[in-house]
């Protein structure tokens, strides 16, 4: 059996605001607790969403987006159910950290989680067992952290269930973020998205931007796709906006992704949103102990549109420097 338990009823009418408590004693804190903060708000009889961000500690724009919904939505707006859970990982967001710094588990890669294991597993698997069988649909949000800066999209998976995946892509799509992205993951095992779509469920992840900060722009992107999805599902009245504008981006294939070979001082040779061809050259890495030495070239591996890039200006080998993208 799970630890952790709500301080808040998850199916009772109204509006109620309080935490996930996972018991924790740790040096600083006998007998103590995490306390993940978690909104329900239920009105009439209709299907359950659940709302996550927080699920690495550096990514802010879900967590700015599902704030605000949890302080202004209310239960007679709401048909249905809509669980709200800004800080997933509450040690990482506390910390600003990609991964937790309890434990050192990148909580995007654990699950299903599990009930005796470390602070991240525990909390994975209480969503994993206790959350997701409850919701109709998911939308967990994402973007670049401190290291990554994406063409700021919505993303449904490639998935053998070819109606669920259609499921998926129409949530994805009335999200109506500028981009919408299908995408096949290179690392899909313990992912919160791998689990949830193993359940059958609708699901929506994002890439909203980046670089350790949320924008003005990023924002109002992020809180008007919840707002969307939520009228998509039934669960909010009113029509969803800007699904029609949003421009189709796939990502097939390993030969999307590009990393660094070598370490060094990072200059790019091409933006977000450029496009590029195969074996056009995409950034020089150049060494920073000396002058005079030729820089490492990273081409394109393919042709297609930049759709991420390295943040930082330093890389060391195996960093992610693009993802290229095939529009349309």
């Amino acid at each position: 059996m799970t630890p952790i338990r709500p301080t808040i009823p998850l199916d009772a009418p109204g509006k109620h605001h309080g935490f996930l408590r996972l018991p924790h004693s740790r040096n600083d804190s006998a007998w103590g607790s995490v306390m993940i903060p978690i909104t329900v708000i239920r009105g009439a009889e209709g299907p359950t969403a659940l709302l996550t961000g927080g699920n690495h500690g550096d990514e802010y724009e879900g967590p700015v987006a599902l704030q605000q919904l949890a302080w202004e939505l209310e239960p007679g707006d709401v048909t249905g159910r809509v669980i709200i859970l800004p800080f997933m990982n509450a040690p990482a967001i506390r910390a600003g950290t990609r991964v937790s710094p309890v434990d050192g588990v990148n909580m995007n890669r654990c699950f299903p989680g599990r009930a005796d294991g470390s602070v991240t597993q525990k909390i994975a698997h209480y969503i994993d067992s206790e959350l997701v069988p409850l919701a109709d649909i998911v939308l967990d949000y994402h973007s670049g952290g401190k290291t990554l800066d994406f063409l700021p999209y919505a993303a449904a998976h490639y998935l053998d269930d070819a109606d669920q995946q259609a499921a998926c892509t129409a949530a994805m799509r009335a999200f109506g973020a500028p981009w919408s992205m299908m995408m096949r993951e290179i690392d899909a095992v313990g992912m919160f998205d791998t689990a949830v779509e193993g359940r059958g469920k609708t699901f929506v992840t994002t890439e909203l931007g980046g670089g350790g900060t949320v924008t003005a722009v990023s924002a109002r992107i992020a809180h008007r796709g919840a707002l969307n999805l939520l009228r998509h599902a039934g669960i909010l009245a009113g029509s969803v906006e800007g699904a029609d504008d949003s421009r189709m981006l796939s990502m097939p294939d390993d030969d999307c992704f590009h990393f660094a070979t070598g370490d060094g001082m990072i200059q790019p040779l091409a933006d977000l949103g450029d496009m590029v061809a195969e074996g056009q050259p995409l950034a020089r890495i150049w060494p920073v102990d000396r002058t005079g030495v030729a820089p490492v070239t990273v081409t394109a591996q393919r042709g297609g549109l930049v759709a991420a890039r390295h943040f930082p200006g330093l890389v060391q080998t195996g960093d992610c420097l693009a993802v290229i993208a095939d529009p349309g």
